[in-house]
């Protein structure tokens, strides 16, 4: 049902919502979109948030209303629930909210060995065959001393100074430690937002704008009493999210993406900052923070004495046997190390360059796929 077909169908409706329908132009007059009443406006949105439901391609409709105008855009976000709620994503702002409470996001990640490059895809069946809607790409940089992934929303620019650009995954010598950074594009570029004085040619930096990036997590791998032989041990520290969070169930906020300048912008415009915390047990920093972030630690395996092998339950949601494979839960205490059932994010390999993603909440989907970018580097430490 296209838009001009709500228009016509409600003109002939009894007049509850439009108080004056007279006044709105018919379908062949020449008007512009934006000028349509609130009420109707809103109407037809929620008509078309709901024929839709939460499967792409059909999402597309949705996105196609917020890109008409201002207003539009402003009305559709009231509407669009944040996938913590909806378990939709919609908007590239959706990659950087926290994930669904009681379900998971299944996506999967592509592998191309020749341009060490990892795209991440939106699973659209249950099937592990499907095409998928790419979400985000990522690029491999080999240093003399780390390694850097990029990750963008789009996987033919992985410049630092794209508007696309949305973080870094960066790890140590060995390979063993990692840190997320949520990209700033101005304080990559230090291109300041500029603006020209109407009354002279002086350039003025506009002092709104946030500078610098921020780590958001630190990641660390390391063996467990096995060696090689066994599973290793993985450990997130998640620098944004406080860890009553999991223990209250409250509501987390969304990663800073405030320097994107994606059409349509005003979705791309959130902040958030470092969690303090008063415990250093936690924390690799050591600062003075007053509430302690969350700590993810991987799923401990199952020794199977048949298949000779250790083993955890994916639901089928993994089919290849790799030490790259992890489950990871919330660390309840950090003192005691007692984990929670309750996973957030599995990782697990179906193909020879194919891997399934599925994440929850309260991380995102930029979070969840920097962390899984870690498990593909080569721990010289660890294996």
């Amino acid at each position: 049902m296209t838009i001009r077909t709500l228009i016509q169908e409600m003109r002939s409706r009894p007049h509850r919502v439009v108080h004056d329908a007279a006044s709105i132009p018919t379908v062949s007059d020449s008007f512009s979109w934006e000028e349509l009443p609130e009420e109707l406006l809103r109407e037809i949105l929620i008509r078309v948030e709901t024929a839709d439901g939460g499967d792409w391609p059909s999402r597309k409709n949705v996105v196609a209303c917020a890109g008409v105008c201002r207003s539009w855009r402003i009305l559709t976000k009231e509407i669009v629930s944040v996938p913590e709620f909806s378990s939709k994503l919609t908007f590239p702002t959706s990659l950087k909210q926290p994930g669904p409470r009681d379900s998971l996001v299944q996506c999967f990640i592509l592998r191309n060995r020749n341009t060490q490059s990892y795209h991440l895809y939106l699973g659209l069946t249950n099937s592990l065959t499907d095409d998928g809607k790419f979400l985000l790409a990522a690029s491999k940089l080999k240093r003399a001393t780390c390694t850097d992934y990029i990750i963008s929303l789009r996987s033919d620019d992985m410049s630092k100074r794209s508007n696309v650009y949305l973080g870094r995954v960066r790890s140590n010598f060995l390979g063993t430690k990692f840190t997320v950074f949520d990209g700033n594009l101005t304080a990559q570029t230090g291109a300041a937002k500029m603006q020209k004085s109407r009354s002279s040619n002086l350039i003025k930096v506009s002092p709104r704008v946030p500078q610098g990036s921020y780590p958001i997590a630190h990641i660390s791998y390391e063996l467990n009493g096995l060696g090689s032989r066994g599973p290793r041990r993985m450990r997130c520290i998640m620098d944004t999210i406080p860890m009553s969070i999991v223990e209250s169930r409250g509501r987390v906020a969304s990663t800073s993406i405030s320097s994107l300048s994606i059409r349509p912008s005003p979705f791309l415009r959130s902040h958030s900052k470092p969690v303090r915390s008063n415990s250093a047990s936690c924390s690799d920093s050591g600062n003075n923070l007053r509430d302690p972030p969350l700590v993810l630690s991987n799923k401990t395996p199952r020794w199977h004495e048949q298949l000779q092998c250790w083993c955890l339950n994916f639901h089928g949601r993994v089919t290849v046997a790799s030490v790259k494979n992890f489950q990871l839960v919330a660390v309840r205490d950090c003192e005691t190390g007692q984990p929670s059932e309750r996973i957030i994010l599995q990782f697990g390999k179906v193909g020879k360059d194919m891997f399934t993603m599925d994440y929850g909440y309260p991380i995102s989907a930029f979070q969840a796929f920097a962390i899984c970018l870690s498990s593909f580097e080569t721990r010289i430490a660890c294996e």
